[in-house]
């Protein structure tokens, strides 16, 4: 290999050491995931071409390193005695019906005897979808021998393939590293809402005192524009608290959880205490019992956040009713809130679980958007799921799976 531009191909080693790093092909990294699949190429490699050995070789700036093999354990050794580093990066495939007649092998260490005594030898580059070439599908005997233009070309589709399989680890990586950075997003967005939600709550709390302090002031009439400036202050005021309160809770599910057996029904008549009035008058609530393994206060909130949606959303034309009840099976249990108010459609159904949406019907309550995403995240916490269908008879079935066995710490 010509040495004429040492600095270009310094430069190419470290952009394919960047690109080994990428696909998880670095020494210390694991690419078990592709092991099987690597395996079946190599060994087929050498079937189809008849000879007994065959390998993947990935060329790092120092060393080969052989990530799968046929006929012979997989290893590693020097760059400056890999056979497969002189060619790889010519772009072609490389057939050598004789090694220790070639100049470029014959003084190799894998053809005089020293490591091995190759003699027919041929290689396939094995190029990513973005240039590079990490190495190549090699394939060897210790008799000399030649393969057909068909061989040739099946080798070339062997190779074709160990590119895909990497290719599928190296998504499959990104897909990890992608949904890693979103959690650690996820956790420092929910850390500063926290905050900011928790700092906002004292002024806002102050500003509502004093709007009350003046409204009990005589010398303001309940006629004047005044008082009238004043309640909407107040109702303002009232639905930002409200907010922050939302964007609070759902800031706070996570964490250390600690589960336990929690009595449904209990549950159940402590979210509707923290409601107030809401369930007294104008509506039926019913509860089966069950034990729920979840941590109490966040399946409070849970219940907490579904019977009010129940009650925000009931349907004008009749009278809320909401049963609560449990199902067990192999997974765990499953707590299920039905109403019979306005439903959702099956086209909303998956996007009114994400932060921050809401339908914007008429007649709608007005609200953060966050309840059922805090839902979602309270079950997701416990390692669960939570969907939403259709009541028989119309209204929505939230259900939420407890599974067996809930973890003490969210992810």
């Amino acid at each position: 290999m010509a040495q004429a531009d040492g600095h270009s191909l310094v430069s190419a080693d470290l952009a394919r050491r960047s690109v080994r790093g990428e696909y998880g092909l670095l020494e210390e990294s694991s690419s078990a995931g592709a092991a099987r699949a690597l395996n079946f190429l190599v060994d087929l490699a050498a079937k189809l071409c008849g000879v007994p050995f065959s390998a993947v070789n990935i060329i790092t700036p120092e060393q080969q390193v052989q990530l799968a093999a046929a006929g012979l354990k997989p290893g590693l050794c020097a760059r400056e005695d890999s056979m497969c580093a002189q060619v790889f990066q010519q772009g072609r495939t490389t057939v050598v019906p004789d090694a220790s007649a070639d100049p470029r092998f014959a003084a190799n260490p894998f053809v005089t005897g020293e490591i091995a005594s190759v003699r027919f030898y041929a290689s396939s580059p094995l190029v990513t979808d973005s240039g590079f070439t990490l190495g190549s599908l090699c394939i060897f005997s210790d008799a000399p021998a030649t393969i057909s233009a068909e061989q040739t070309a099946m080798l070339d589709v062997l190779a074709a393939q160990v590119v895909e399989v990497l290719e599928l680890q190296h998504r499959t990586l990104q897909l990890q590293h992608a949904l890693e950075e979103l959690a650690r997003s996820n956790r420092k967005l929910a850390d500063f809402a926290g905050r900011v939600s928790h700092d906002l709550r004292i002024p806002l709390t102050t500003i509502l005192g004093y709007v009350e302090l003046s409204e009990d002031d005589e010398d303001i009439r309940p006629d004047s524009p005044a008082a009238g400036y004043l309640e909407r202050i107040r109702g303002s005021g009232r639905r930002m608290l409200s907010m922050l309160d939302d964007v609070l809770s759902y800031s706070q599910v996570g964490g250390m959880l600690r589960p336990r057996p929690v009595s449904l029904k209990d549950t159940v008549a402590a979210a509707v205490s923290d409601l107030g009035d809401v369930f007294r008058h104008g509506a039926e609530l019913s509860c089966e019992d069950a034990d729920v393994v979840a941590d109490p206060a966040q399946l409070r909130a849970l219940l907490q956040n579904l019977l009010g949606n129940a009650s925000n959303y009931r349907s004008p034309a009749h009278e809320l009713k909401v049963r609560v009840y449990a199902l067990a099976d192999d997974r765990g249990v499953t707590v299920r809130v039905a109403d019979n108010g306005k439903g959702i459609s099956a086209a909303d159904r998956e996007r009114v679980l994400e932060p921050l949406v809401r339908l914007h019907r008429p007649g709608d309550a007005p609200g953060s958007g966050l309840g059922l995403a805090t839902c979602v995240r309270i079950v997701q916490s416990h390692g669960g799921e939570l969907s939403l269908t259709e009541t028989p008879g119309g209204g929505t079935t939230v259900s939420a799976l407890f599974p067996n066995g809930a973890p003490h710490e969210s992810a």
